[in-house]
């Protein structure tokens, strides 16, 4: 069955790779850029690069906050990407203290400037990197299963989600020995760090088991 899957739109970053990459995988997509076709969707996708505070401020402008929690509520899969996946933790420590849609319990902190040896490293992580198993077992019936542990995937961010309870940290990857949390998942709510509309076919494969999910 062809999935409805709603990717929302609030202003923060080119949504085309990631209309492409659903449409690939054989999902019937809408951009919603209002409230009003959020709880029609099958699927519902949250991503976003940029600030934290802004697109916050930019969901409650558009009056979708409220709409995206009753969403996360009805138990249908929803998908946090990059920028979207930290804004599914409770708060952000990027520039000042601001509060997120708290689906996931955590907060979203700088990435250490440094890897575990004291060297400075880049800011942004940036480019490949390979995922690795979280506090999981196995990654089965989760949004990565099938994905064999060391796969690379892209990613762009200076700041990375740091959950709570470590049932749901999915994933992480090494940058220079420090653990950044890759993937979360609790029930429903799933979040990328990592951009799967750029990570080539495991890209692809991550979206076809949300689109299965």
């Amino acid at each position: 069955m062809t999935q409805k899957v709603v990717i929302i739109d609030y202003g923060a970053g080119n949504l085309l790779n990631v209309v492409r990459a659903c449409e690939h995988c054989g999902a019937d997509v809408t951009i919603a850029d209002s409230a009003e076709t959020i709880m029609r969707a099958d699927r519902l996708i949250l991503p976003g690069v940029g600030a934290f505070s802004d697109s916050m401020q930019e969901l409650e402008k558009r009056e979708m906050v409220e709409p995206i929690l009753a969403y996360a509520k009805s138990g249908k899969p929803l998908l946090g990407i990059c920028l979207g996946m930290q804004m599914l933790l409770d708060s952000s420590e990027e520039f000042g203290i601001w509060d997120g849609l708290g689906l996931i319990p955590g907060k979203v902190v700088s990435i250490p400037a440094t890897g575990v040896d004291g060297t400075p490293h880049k800011i942004p992580h940036i480019g490949w990197n390979q995922l690795i198993s979280g506090q999981r077992d196995s990654w089965a019936q989760t949004v990565l299963d099938s994905i064999p542990e060391d796969s690379s995937v892209y990613f762009v961010h200076s700041f990375m989600a740091v959950p709570t309870d470590d049932a749901h940290r999915l994933a992480d990857c090494d940058y220079d020995g420090r653990q950044v949390c890759a993937a979360v998942q609790r029930e429903n709510i799933i979040g990328c760090q990592f951009h799967p509309e750029k990570s080539g076919p495991v890209g692809l494969q991550i979206i076809q088991n949300f689109l299965s999910f």
